[in-house]
């Protein structure tokens, strides 16, 4: 028995080391395609959805917002220009965003970390390509307070849903 199974072994292992010029012979390296131009800039940018917290803890907001699909080059960035003042919004936070050509709409996510307990923040909404230019819109001024200490919060969905 332990001869037929070393013989089965043997004829396993140089079988598959036959096929393995045939499998070589046959591989192709991927080579990726062309890389697309960009795509055509929207006529005009609209904020469709929010911006509204998605998520809320005490030293940090994500903050999440719709457009229509601003085009132009695929990198994009989702800003966000924050403030304990409503009239002096001095912090800024982005987040890398690429942009899918097939979709009509797009949403754009930013994390706001560092910020203090229990503390108003002022901020407005907006994105730009990759080539630091705005795609021109921008939201009105919103507001959030963030959480106590340890506190945090999953906010529900919702066009309109501040939730704090």
């Amino acid at each position: 028995m332990d001869k037929l199974l070393l013989r089965l072994a043997i004829a396993i292992t140089l079988g598959g080391l036959s096929l393995g010029p045939a499998i070589a012979q046959n591989y192709t390296p991927y080579q990726p395609g062309p890389i697309l131009p960009a795509a055509n800039q929207a006529g005009h940018v609209e904020i469709v959805q929010g911006p509204a917290l998605e998520f809320a803890r005490d030293d940090l907001v994500i903050i999440r917002w719709t457009t229509n699909n601003p085009g132009g080059s695929d990198d994009h960035f989702a800003v966000i220009h924050y403030g304990t003042d409503p009239t002096t919004l001095s912090q800024t936070a982005k987040s890398h965003i690429r942009l899918n050509r097939g979709h009509p709409q797009t949403i754009f996510r930013v994390r706001v970390d560092g910020l203090k307990l229990q503390t108003t923040y002022y901020y407005t909404v907006t994105s730009m390509g990759s080539d630091g230019v705005s795609d021109g819109e921008e939201s009105p001024i919103k507001q959030f307070t963030t959480l106590g200490p340890g506190e945090r919060t999953q906010l529900s969905e919702g066009p309109d849903k501040q939730g704090l």
